[in-house]
């Protein structure tokens, strides 16, 4: 099914700042360069309850490294996906540990990775079940033939007893889970990784210091609650050391975002995905004519080595119309979570 039901929001009615200068334009096709206005984000929420997903095997999934990824086209794919990227990535360092010899010589580096599946409803019964659904099972992860032990660490005390509710009401005991910042030295020596979810910026000190305690052992970052552009930007200092460097030191194995560019008389959808099963890009795409066959809906507009800023994005997309265009007018990201329901009130 294609992304049919994607991307039908009205904007909020809050603008990101500053605003981007105008757009360049070709004389040829446009007499006056429009005036771009902010980029602006809209939000909603997702009614729709997932299924229970089963183990995921990534080799099976992973497509081939030249060939354009497909963006998922409901809740339960994106989160098919997640896990299988999460699964590839884990599996060989959790199934391939240093030989404690060679440990004591040199210090082994800690795998950190980062998961976003941008849903809005952040709600704590909304965050507990996209998180048993990525995460049940270990992930998809086996260790010595078992399920791999896994640390879910919390933002608060409310999303935790939500959390422990969700995963003992769909039988799953053997996923741990602990408050952030609270959490037993015994409980991260016992597990296989641990996974920090939904921290807020103010914690990311508290995720520098638990990841430190956990040495070696994996930490995944997933759902962070800031934007790429915060990390660009003052939100954790500037330079590359401290807070920011520990940020920008998580690999992004899997990341959806939701796009659209609207012109005078034509919108264009889109999507920014990365893979890591399907190779290290960031890769732009947007919809094609309609008319387009099934699983060819989208195509590649570019393939980026470093993620792109909102900026860079919008750049790119008002480019893209305003050769096709007469007028370019405006544009909007969507940080929403693909549904095959409606969302509810854009959240302001």
């Amino acid at each position: 099914m294609a992304l049919n039901n994607l991307l039908n929001l009205p904007p909020s009615q809050a603008a990101l700042k500053p605003s981007l200068p105008p757009l360049r334009t070709r004389p040829s096709s446009l007499s006056t360069p429009p005036r771009r206005p902010p980029l602006r984000t809209s939000l909603t929420s997702i009614r729709s309850e997932p299924a229970r997903l089963q183990r995921v095997h990534s080799s099976s999934s992973s497509p081939p490294p030249d060939a354009a990824p497909s963006p998922p086209s409901s809740r339960e794919e994106a989160v098919a996906q997640a896990r299988s990227c999460l699964a590839a990535a884990l599996q060989r360092p959790l199934n391939n540990s240093v030989p404690p010899k060679k440990l004591k010589r040199q210090r082994q580096r800690q795998p950190r990775l980062r998961a976003e599946i941008p849903v809005v409803d952040d709600s704590p019964g909304s965050l507990a079940r996209l998180a048993l659904d990525v995460f049940s099972g270990g992930a998809g992860v086996s260790r010595k033939g078992a399920p791999a032990r896994l640390l879910l660490l919390w933002p608060s005390a409310e999303v935790l007893a939500v959390a422990v509710r969700e995963f003992e009401s769909s039988g799953d005991s053997a996923t741990a889970h602990a408050q952030l910042g609270s959490e037993a030295p015994d409980a991260l020596g016992a597990c296989d990784a641990a996974v920090f979810v939904a921290p807020a910026p103010a914690q990311v000190e508290q995720v520098m210091a638990t990841a430190a305690a956990a040495d070696s052992k994996p930490v995944v970052l997933f759902n962070p609650a800031w934007s790429f552009d915060e990390e660009e930007g003052d939100a954790f200092g500037g330079g590359g050391g401290g807070a920011r460097g520990f940020v920008a030191s998580f690999d992004v194995v899997y990341s959806f975002t939701g796009l659209e560019v609207r012109g005078l008389l034509s919108k264009k959808r889109g999507v920014l995905l990365r893979r890591a099963d399907g190779g290290e890009s960031w890769v732009l795409m947007v919809e094609n004519d309609g008319g387009a066959p099934e699983g060819q809906e989208f195509r590649v507009v570019s393939r980026l080595k470093k993620r792109p800023t909102i900026g860079e994005v919008e750049t790119m997309l008002y480019n893209l119309m305003a050769a096709n265009s007469p007028v370019t007018r405006s544009a909007r990201f969507l940080r929403e979570m693909v549904s095959n329901v409606t969302g509810g009130k854009a959240k302001q």
